[in-house]
């Protein structure tokens, strides 16, 4: 028996492996290129000392995406989104806000205590909305078209989360601009933490959107309250 001869690549092989492992190390980036691509041209930072809302379309609303309390008081990234709610309202670029938390347990109430927190600030009650269902962003953003009969309105958020916040609402068939808070200024490390967090919440985000075009949790009949709160 002759020698065996050493097993190699084909040119062939070498290419299509190479390929594939692009492809493999581009997959990942994909959802978040797909949400920054679908949000461009619709966000904008609020950046303090600047007339950032000189840049929002005037809505009927603001929808205000929950961010966790504690002591019965609003986190300070959930502090920073009410801030520039309330800007928005006090400078009319919308005549309603549309508060979506977690409130699945009975001793978590976000949505209660962004309104409180709200109305501390000067926002009347009747134009404040509770959505007490809003466990993730695709629900509160279907949640707003579905439930509250929302067409058109500003999304707020933070800066790294803003671009999916956008995308899936304007996914779930909204008219959406987005405003976001930086809070690399205040909270480098807590900001960094959530930016690659956003990696696996953009997938599960492109998922439940463009796939499998997911229902909330909690969807429920139709609800009059945010009509009302504009009609006023």
């Amino acid at each position: 028996m002759g020698a065996l001869r050493p097993w190699t690549w084909s040119r062939t092989a070498l290419r299509r492996a190479f390929q594939g492992l692009v492809a493999l190390s581009v997959l990942p980036l994909a959802p978040m290129t797909w949400a920054w691509l679908t949000s461009a041209g619709h966000r904008v930072t609020a950046e303090p000392g600047t007339r950032w809302t000189a840049e929002v379309p005037a809505m009927p609303a603001a929808l205000v995406l929950g961010a966790g309390v504690r002591g019965g008081q609003p986190t300070p990234m959930l502090r920073a989104r009410l801030d520039i709610a309330a800007e928005l309202y006090r400078t009319g670029r919308v005549r309603a806000l549309l508060l979506s938390g977690d409130n699945s347990r009975r001793d978590y109430d976000e949505p209660s205590v962004m309104r409180d927190y709200l109305l501390s600030g000067g926002v009347p009650a009747n134009r404040i909305v509770l959505d007490y269902a809003g466990f993730d962003t695709w629900d509160s953003c279907v949640r707003a078209k579905e439930i509250f009969g929302a067409s058109r309105l500003v999304v707020v958020t933070q800066v790294f989360h803003l671009p999916r916040a956008v995308a899936l609402c304007r996914t779930a068939g909204l008219d959406a601009f987005g405003v976001g808070d930086d809070s690399s200024r205040d909270w480098p490390v807590e900001t960094m933490a959530y930016t690659v967090r956003e990696f696996p919440a953009s997938a599960k985000g492109l998922v439940d959107g463009l796939v499998l075009r997911s229902s909330p949790r909690f969807l429920g009949r139709r609800e009059t309250a945010l009509d009302h709160a504009l009609d006023r």
